[in-house]
């Protein structure tokens, strides 16, 4: 369901009730060894210039010749958002100058874009979805970047990044506060982890949202917009929609009107500022390239591409509850990331899903979210973690003692079976020994027996004595039967 009207989405104003309308432009780059043009490197953190062709820095005479991984790449994203693959795309120029901007115009696309309408599925709190509609995908090359720190009087440019391949992804007004914008761009970046279309680091650029923020009543028609800029964080994306919302409804309810412009996040203020007017199309004298052709693309060709993509997140999470029999919470939080899904069905092969489930949403990610750290970085293998629930399943350890373990294979390497045995942490199972810790128990609390047989419950401080002396070692299940015996309940 799209929660578009719900009332718990609209902001008090000073005169009634607002609804925010968000829409995004997410600029993803594509996963590529070389830019969209050129034979140069995409690779991250070079030094300044040092991965720049003679067609990136705009010399004369060099001519674009146009990169098929990355068309590729963005067919996949394409058939990853449902949306219809256009077999026929043309490149035009989006003409700006920028001292970063060597040609003096982007190659972009505009009316004809290699990707058209789609769609992303966003899993909300409560359990609640809402669908927000792609409008399309465009593929396009980034600009350089300006340096204003190295000098007291003089900028530097940085032409690394010119001409890297990038995806720009349009969403449909569709989003109403800022949880549904925070959920989108962390669903979409998902989608193309997946996919292995861009990596969505967006600490290093290469994912980046520009956000349209405008405010109106209540089924009114859309305000006037405002665009964000670059935001490049999830958290700054829900803030600057937040800040937005509210300078707009303020400026509103003044009796003001809202100026169509673009706008800057300032992370240290939390609040948006203008950076400039607001560009129309029209601005930009966008025309077909002249050195490259349209680009052509046979329906064999798509479907090669669609046979060979990996299973989405919401096909896995409907397979994890379908298969595995996990809630469909559970089944989301494990589908995040493709490689927590993975873990996941690594320790859960062959074993109780619903017990692997549990370890791995509860005590792994609990403590890498502690410490930090991402599934990669976690000191827990799968197959570690695997062993450690094998070890219950076979009774060798009681569930309290595979917490101590946990924490043991944490900090040291070593098969957990072989530091149970070393560390003499088994359950004890003999009722022998078990029995005897029990007739202790009960004969030195006559006072407690005597309640439990009145109040069955009490039986479990019985349980937690028995544990206690035994160390945690003993087996659970047979202290609870032995007690009953003893204690005829």
């Amino acid at each position: 369901m799209n929660a578009q009207s719900k009332s718990d989405k609209l902001i008090r104003g000073a005169t009634g009730d607002w609804e925010v309308v968000i829409g995004m432009e997410v600029h993803a780059q594509v996963t590529s060894k070389s830019k969209l043009f050129s034979g140069a490197s995409t690779e991250f953190g070079g030094s300044p210039n040092s991965h720049v062709s003679l067609v990136d820095a705009a010399m004369p005479g060099m001519l674009p010749v146009i990169n098929a991984e990355c068309v590729a790449q963005a067919v996949r994203t394409g058939l990853g958002l449902k949306a219809k693959i256009n077999l026929k795309s043309v490149f035009d120029r989006k003409n700006y100058f920028y001292p970063d901007l060597p040609q003096g115009y982007q190659i972009s696309q505009y009316k004809s874009p290699i990707v058209g309408e789609g769609e992303v599925v966003v899993d909300l709190e409560g359990g609640e979805t809402a669908t927000v509609g792609i409008e399309r995908v465009h593929l396009e090359q980034d600009a350089g970047k300006s340096v204003h720190d190295r000098h007291p009087s003089m900028s530097f440019v940085d032409l690394n990044r010119s001409g890297v391949a990038l995806m720009e992804i349009v969403s449909k007004p569709d989003l109403r506060s800022s949880e549904e914008a925070k959920a989108y761009v962390s669903k979409l970046r998902s989608i193309l982890r997946y996919l292995g279309t861009c990596d969505g680091n967006m600490e290093q650029g290469s994912l980046r949202a520009d956000v349209n923020v405008s405010v109106r009543r209540p089924g009114e028609p859309f305000g006037t917009r405002c665009e964000i800029k670059n935001v490049n964080s999830i958290r700054f994306i829900g803030q600057a929609v937040d800040y937005e919302a509210r300078r707009q409804i303020e400026i509103l309810e003044d009796g003001g009107k809202i100026e169509q412009e673009t706008r800057l996040f300032d992370p240290g203020k939390g609040m948006t500022r203008s950076m400039r007017s607001k560009e129309e199309a029209h601005d930009y004298r966008y025309f077909p390239d002249p050195d490259l052709l349209p680009l052509e693309l046979s329906e064999d060709y798509v479907a090669d591409l669609a046979q060979h993509l990996p299973e989405l997140p919401d096909e896995k999470k409907a397979r994890f509850v379908r298969d595995f029999g996990l809630s469909a919470y559970d089944a989301g939080v494990l589908v995040g990331e493709r490689e927590t899904a993975e873990y996941f069905e690594a320790v859960a092969k062959g074993r109780d899903t619903k017990v692997a489930a549990n370890w791995v949403i509860n005590d792994l990610f609990g403590r890498l979210n502690k410490e930090g750290k991402d599934i990669a970085a976690s000191p827990v293998s799968a197959e570690r973690l695997g062993a450690l629930l094998d070890l219950i399943a076979d009774k060798t350890i009681s569930g309290k003692i595979a917490k101590d373990l946990f924490e043991i294979l944490w900090t040291e390497d070593g098969d957990p079976r072989a530091i149970v045995e070393a560390r003499g942490m088994k359950q004890v199972t003999d009722l022998g020994a078990i029995e005897k810790a029990v007739d202790e128990i009960i004969a030195k609390n006559p006072d407690k027996v005597a309640d439990a047989k009145t109040n069955p419950k009490a039986i479990g401080w019985f349980v937690g004595q028995v544990m206690k002396s035994s160390g945690g070692k003993a087996s659970p299940q047979a202290v609870n039967d032995l007690l009953k015996q003893k204690l005829g309940l």
